[in-house]
């Protein structure tokens, strides 16, 4: 990786064995990630930013300007997100019994937890019951989408990712999709999870990956554009 300034903007590049240069503006603070063919020179590289600066400069300006959530201390009165709906914290303290997160009436999470549970393990029970959502769900539209798209992910699994809302390795036919998406409404998932499957038939984001996208789901831009424009919280980001 290397490091240039190109019009008081950093940029960091990275060299691939690809043939097209790809430029992508990361949250939270707007930093500029460029991919580039290994034969590419750095004038061209140079040529190829400064004609996208203006992009560059309105992708920054929305990322400071979009709402972000606060830092969580998971206490009472805390909002949380589950599939779009904000809910409000209850936090039970009980002796005994496993921790455990439900959904209580209407607008709100209860965390049960023992005396002494510090922030990060709350954080982590609460960690726990959006991934176990997230994998009854996955299994449902695994079971749906799969036949209809003619392919079979061999693996798929859950995680935290700092940059990406899901990931495929079209080799081992491998799907990863993030914890976060458990906050956001379901057709987000779904969007992400047809995205990530589509993949399997054409490894890049070219004119053919975007006519497989409108065949199986005629709305992914919709669906896009509602992700990227949810508020942010501190581990989000755009796809």
């Amino acid at each position: 990786m290397t490091e240039l300034a190109i019009r008081g903007i950093a940029i960091s590049v990275h060299r691939k064995a690809i043939k097209n240069l790809h430029l992508s503006v990361l949250p939270p603070d707007g930093r500029v990630r460029v991919s580039a063919p290994e034969y590419m020179s750095e004038q061209a590289i140079r040529l190829a930013v400064i004609s996208r600066l203006s992009w560059i400069k309105k992708q920054q300006h929305d990322f400071e300007s979009q709402p972000r959530q606060s830092s969580r201390e998971m206490v009472n009165g805390e909002s949380h997100y589950l599939w779009g709906r904000c809910y409000r914290l209850e936090v039970d303290i009980a002796q005994g019994g496993r921790h455990s997160v439900k959904i209580k009436g209407p607008g709100k999470l209860r965390l049960n937890i023992t005396p002494g549970t510090t922030t990060d393990n709350r954080l982590k029970v609460l960690n726990d019951y959006y991934r176990a959502e997230l994998k009854q769900r996955v299994q449902q539209l695994l079971e749906r989408w799969q036949p209809v798209i003619g392919v079979q992910a061999s693996a798929w699994g859950i995680k935290k990712m700092k940059t990406k809302w899901g990931s495929c390795n079209t080799r081992q036919k491998r799907i990863w999709l993030n914890l976060e998406l458990a906050k956001k409404p379901p057709e987000c998932l779904e969007y992400i999870l047809v995205h990530e499957l589509v993949h399997l038939l054409e490894r890049h984001h070219n004119e053919r990956f975007k006519i497989l996208m409108d065949r199986f789901m005629p709305d992914w831009r919709e669906r896009r554009s509602l992700l990227n424009s949810l508020p942010l919280a501190y581990e989000d980001w755009q796809y």
